[in-house]
């Protein structure tokens, strides 16, 4: 808990009495492999901070292909916040990849917080153009790389994941098949 009060006092100045009030309304929610945080078609329930694990933003597309846009993993908030805020159902998956454990604040905790302590406002605004800049960094790399280069680019990116995710997720995120992955890891080793 202390390195979710760590981060959000990485945006604001907050006391004693308002980070036990952040500690009293939070959560802890722990989730095993392939299990969602939150799913297509249903409304996001939950913002987290995730404390252990990686999960993975994936959506089917028309081919019923799962397609994976990134992975957020310890030290970041999980939600798919636009329908989190909105409270409307969510087009995308967030799927734990591995066994998981989040501190989580439901939509009423979430905005008890900013009604009682002020200025949480804009501190809940910094937070979320951190993470949504840390997502959009971590979306798959453009497709006119060529696939070596773009599996590097991912170990480059995520050098604590390579080993802790299934090769097809990262296979998924990267647009090749799990064979072409396979056969690019051979080449480079």
């Amino acid at each position: 808990m202390e390195a979710l009060i760590d981060l959000i006092l990485q945006f604001g100045d907050l006391n004693k009495q308002q980070t036990d009030l952040i500690l009293r309304k939070v959560k802890t929610l722990e989730l095993k492999k392939d299990e969602y945080f939150s799913e297509a078609g249903k409304v996001p329930r939950y913002v987290g901070f995730v404390t252990k694990g990686v999960f993975r933003f994936c959506y089917y597309n028309n081919k019923n292909e799962e397609i994976t846009n990134y992975f957020i993993d310890e030290g970041n908030f999980v939600v798919d916040y636009q329908k989190f805020e909105s409270q409307v159902e969510a087009s995308e998956y967030v799927q734990a990849v591995t066994d998981c454990e989040v501190l989580v604040f439901t939509k009423k905790d979430w905005d008890g917080i900013s009604n009682t302590i002020v200025g949480f406002e804009m501190i809940k605004a910094n937070v979320v153009k951190k993470c949504l800049t840390v997502a959009m960094e971590r979306r798959s790399p453009l497709v006119s790389e060529d696939a070596t280069t773009r599996y590097l680019s991912f170990v480059d990116t995520f050098p604590n994941l390579v080993n802790r995710i299934p090769l097809s997720n990262v296979a998924s995120y990267l647009g090749i098949t799990q064979q072409s992955l396979s056969r690019i890891r051979r080449s480079i080793r």
